[in-house]
């Protein structure tokens, strides 16, 4: 095996796992709109440091760095989006 398909092979499985564990958080705040354990600046940085690895990856043109942190940056976008809407309300 070359070490070129290792590297992708090895990219796209970071990519599942990375998903898989940010999904079901995200999905969890997003169904009960409960915000109360969300650190506001750790998330802030979270978020661009997502945002940040897509420039990377479309830049270096590694496809599993788009894809994953493009899913993570939507996610934490509408999170992003519920935290203020509820911290406003408080």
């Amino acid at each position: 095996m070359n070490t070129e398909l290792i590297t992708t092979i090895v990219g796209w499985l970071a990519s599942i796992c990375m998903v898989l564990g940010y999904l079901p958080q995200a999905w969890h705040t997003i169904r009960t709109r409960n915000t109360d354990g969300i650190a506001m600046p750790t998330f802030l940085l979270l978020g661009a440091g997502s945002i940040f690895f897509v420039i990377q990856g479309v830049l270096l043109s590694n496809w599993p760095l788009v894809v994953t942190n493009a899913i993570t940056t939507i996610s934490s976008a509408i999170v992003f989006g519920i935290k203020v809407h509820n911290d406003r309300r408080r």
